[in-house]
Formats: structure tokens, sequence, C-alpha cells
């Protein structure tokens, strides 16, 4: 642990109405209290503005396009934390990361384990490719080897159907879904598309990712149920062409993609007006590189958030919704320095002064 002592002073947002004027950082720990003498003398001054380290909630550490990639895991880590992003949900990799957790100068994450697909309805080396029969079992073997998630692939193009569809059997998800809950893991999955957001919700899911088929309807049942999205906006661009790789064979599908990329700040913005909880997340790994958790947030703004609201997707409501600390006294020293106010001007993220992590300036 750091024995460096850091004096912040400036701004320390510790939440969205809670800002003071100074902290300090010992023993890689934060503090609101002012310590001795001895240690105020050789304390490092830092002025700025101060945030809990940011939250990417939905990445891929060690994946790439063609699958898994361990020998660039290492990169991925110190991408994200040159932008901020402290804290990591890994939506689903093949590889695993664990030794991650070893490191104090690369992020910490939580992990969804590997994605759970249907057969020949993912992409390639992604997922684990089952039929229905053995859910339950993939669900439970990887919420053991994750860190309190579960991902599964929702829907996907189907090839018979042309267009994207439910990749698996309603009387088949609840089980599972049941199944994760006492292995004490939480359910997330990705949805493109209208149908399979019914069929999760109705089987007791906990998050959505993408979430671009909502309708009326399904916000108000992810309402009642407190069911959370991660709409990785930045990803959701790509579904142009999305639609043009497939519009040869699959006209249909290439309408659906077009359609849903049209209407998506609209169908986010209903969702948050509905009081749906929304989180930042880039889904880096396979189509996007890290470090982007800046433009995700910015792309808050577009379905009717405040600067506060679109920071705190990426800040304390993401740390809470996440079961880690935030700038709390005696906390893990986890935070981004900015010269200027994001709050102000949300770009500021994109261009942080100092990282700081387990207490020591690591950029």
């Amino acid at each position: 642990m750091s024995d460096t002592v850091l004096h912040l002073t400036g701004r320390v947002l510790r939440g969205p109405d809670d800002e003071v004027a100074e902290a300090w950082v010992i023993d890689g720990r934060i503090t609101f209290e002012t310590p001795d003498g001895a240690a105020t003398a050789d304390a490092t001054r830092l002025e700025g503005t101060f945030l809990p380290g940011l939250v990417d909630a939905h990445c891929h550490v060690g994946l790439e396009a063609h699958g898994g990639a361990p020998e660039n895991a290492e990169a991925h880590a110190l991408a994200d934390r040159s932008a901020g992003a402290l804290l990591l949900r890994d939506c689903g990799s093949p590889v695993d990361t664990h030794w991650i957790d070893e490191r104090e100068d690369l992020p910490r994450i939580v992990r969804a384990g590997r994605h759970i697909a249907r057969t020949k309805r993912y992409i390639k080396n992604f997922a684990h490719e089952i039929e229905p029969e053995d859910l339950v079992a993939y669900v439970r073997q990887e919420a053991r080897r994750g860190d309190g998630w579960v991902k599964l692939v929702g829907d996907w193009i189907d090839r018979d159907a042309g267009d994207l569809a439910p990749c698996w059997p309603k009387e088949a998800l609840t089980p599972a879904i049941d199944a994760a809950h006492e292995e004490g893991a939480r359910v997330t999955a990705h949805c493109f598309g209208e149908q399979s957001l019914v069929d999760f919700a109705e089987a007791g899911i906990d998050c959505i990712e993408h979430a671009s088929g909502l309708t009326e309807e399904t916000i108000a049942m992810f309402a009642e149920r407190d069911i959370a999205i991660v709409p990785t906006l930045i990803n959701l661009d790509n579904f142009p062409s999305f639609a043009q790789a497939g519009e040869k064979k699959f006209p249909g599908y290439a309408a659906h993609m077009r359609d849903l990329h049209a209407r998506r700040y609209e169908t986010i913005g209903a969702a948050r007006d509905a009081g749906l909880r929304i989180f930042a997340g880039t889904d880096a790994g396979g189509q996007l590189p890290h470090g982007l958790v800046a433009r995700e947030v910015e792309e808050m703004l577009n379905v009717g958030m405040s600067a506060t609201e679109a920071i705190g997707t990426a800040t304390w409501g993401a740390r809470e919704w996440l079961g880690q600390e935030a700038l709390d006294e005696g906390a893990p020293a986890d935070l981004v320095q900015y010269e200027r106010d994001p709050r102000d001007d949300v770009r500021v993220l994109a261009a942080p002064t100092h990282v700081i992590l387990r207490g020591r300036v690591v950029e």
C-alpha cells in the first residue's frame, strides 16, 4: 500500500449533492479528517476537481474480435486506467483475468464469467454455446467463476426468421435465473430486440445490456421490477454497419437494426424518464477499444440527462449498484483528478489530470 500522503484541494465530489473542499489520502485510503502535523508537512498537494474512479459497467477484458486474447488483457486494463476507469464490470470473457486482482496498479474487475449463448447463435469463440436443457448447469458454473454476475445472450439473428429472435424458450429462463440467485449472483443479458425483453423481465432478470428494443410496455415492466439497463450507446452506433453487413441475406434484420438505431435516444430517454436505473458501459472488447467511458457518459446527455446525472452513471450510482465504495471515509483511494469541473462540461472526463489508484498517482 502507498506510503505517500496526498492532500486533495478544490472540489472533492463525494456524491451528486455532496461536495467538500479537501480530503487526504493516507496509507492508500481516503479521509476527510486532517492528519497530524508530520503527515501534513510531507503531503503532496493536488488541486482540481476529484471524482471516484470511473466505472465502465460493460466491457470485456482479454476479448477481441476473433475471441479470447489473453496476451492483450493487460493492455486493455491499462487503457481503461488511463481513461480514469478504475472499476470494470466485465460482461463476459473466455479469458481468466483473476491474475489482475493481484496487481495493485490495475483496475478492479467485477466479472460475469463467460457468455452463455445458444448453439450457433452468437459470435464465434466468445461464448459457451449450449442448448436449453444445459442452461441451469452452465449458469451455476459461471456464477461460481464470476464475481456476482452471470451473462446470457438473450437474442441474436435467427437465420430462419431472417431477423433478431430470442435465443431461449421462456420456460428455460426462470429456473436458470433462479439458479444464479441461489448462487448469490445477479443475471444480465445481451438483448437488441423487443421480445426477449418481455421474456427476461417475466423470468426475474436483474439487468439488460443494450436494451435498444425497449417499448412502453417493457419499460413499465422494468420499472416495476427495478431492472437496470446498460445501454452501451457508443456501441449502438455500430447498428448501421451491422445492418449493411446483413442486408443482402437478411433485409428484415437490416431494416430492424436501422430502426433500433434511429430511435435509440428516444428509447433510452423514455427509460430514463420512467425512472429506470441506467449505467455507463462501453462494450469495449470485440468491436470497440478500451478507454472510451468518457464518450459513453457524454452520450447520456442525448437521452435527456443533466451533466451531474450522466456523471453518476459512471461514478457514485454505478459504484453503489456494484457494491463498491466511492469517496467514503476510509475507502480505498481510487479517484480521478480533473483540471475543471466536469459538471460544467462532461467532455472534461476525457482528459484526466491525474489518476490515483490504491492511493498512488499512476497516471
